[in-house]
C-alpha cells in the first residue's frame, strides 16, 4: 500500500505527472492516466501496477501515433514498429485496436493511398503493387480492390515518359532495349512494355522518320 503525497507535473514534459507515495517519487505517469488521482489516496500494489500498465500503454500509442504521422501505415507496419522498440505483445494489440477503431490504422485506405501515391509519383504493375502491399501485411482481398482501376498501359506510359526523353536520340533498337528493361523492372509484363515502347518511340522519332522519307 502507499499512500498519495504529491502529484507534480514534469518540467522537461508537463503532459507527464510524478506521482509521490509516502513522501517519495514512485513513478511518472501520463497526465490524461493520472487526472483520476488524488493527494492522500490510497494505492494498492494492484492498483499501482494497474496504472503503470495504462502508463506503458500510453506510450505505446503516442509513439503509434508519431509513426504514422510522418506517413499513413499499415496495421502490420505498425505492429513491427511497436515490436522494435520492445513493447509487450498484449499491450501492442491493445494500441493497434484503438487506433484502428478511430479509424487511425485502416488496412483498405492504406492500400487505396499506396497505390494512388505510386500512380502518381512512381507509377507500377499491378503484380508490383500487389507484392509491395503483401510486404506491408496487407491481405489479399484488400490488395485486390486497391488495384482492381488500375490502368497498367497508362501507369507503364506516364513512368515511362522521362526515359524516352533521355533515350529518344538512341538507335531504335538501343531504345527499345534500354525503356524496355526499365518498364520490366517496374513489373510490366511483355505486351504493355512492346506497346508502350513502339508508341513512345514514334512519338519522340516518328517526325523525324517522316521528314527522312520525303528524301
Amino acid at each position: 500500500m502507499g499512500k498519495i503525497t504529491a502529484l507534480t507535473r514534469q518540467k522537461r514534459n508537463p503532459d507527464r505527472v510524478n506521482v509521490y507515495l509516502d513522501d517519495e517519487f514512485a513513478f511518472g505517469l501520463a497526465a490524461i492516466t493520472a487526472v483520476s488521482l488524488r493527494v492522500g489516496q490510497t494505492l494498492s500494489p494492484a492498483e499501482i501496477e494497474r496504472l503503470k500498465g495504462s502508463d506503458l500503454e500510453e506510450k505505446a500509442k503516442n509513439v503509434a501515433i508519431r509513426y504514422i504521422e510522418y506517413r499513413p501505415r499499415s496495421i502490420a507496419e505498425t505492429r513491427q514498429h511497436l515490436q522494435k522498440k520492445e513493447y509487450p505483445e498484449d499491450v501492442i494489440e491493445r494500441v493497434v485496436q484503438r487506433l484502428a477503431e478511430v479509424e487511425l490504422l485502416n488496412d483498405a485506405a492504406f492500400a487505396r493511398y499506396w497505390v494512388e501515391q505510386r500512380e502518381t509519383f512512381k507509377p507500377r504493375s499491378k503484380i508490383a503493387l500487389q507484392m509491395e502491399l503483401r510486404k506491408k501485411g496487407i491481405e489479399r482481398a484488400l490488395i485486390e480492390t486497391a488495384v482492381a482501376e488500375v490502368d497498367e498501359l497508362a501507369a507503364a506510359t506516364q513512368a515511362a515518359q522521362a526515359k524516352a526523353r533521355r533515350y529518344h536520340s538512341l538507335p531504335e533498337l538501343e531504345f527499345r532495349k534500354k525503356l524496355g528493361g526499365f518498364l520490366q523492372r517496374r513489373g510490366f509484363g511483355y505486351g504493355i512494355v512492346r506497346e508502350v515502347t513502339e508508341a513512345l518511340w514514334e512519338q519522340f522519332n516518328g517526325d523525324a522518320s517522316e521528314a527522312d522519307n520525303h528524301f
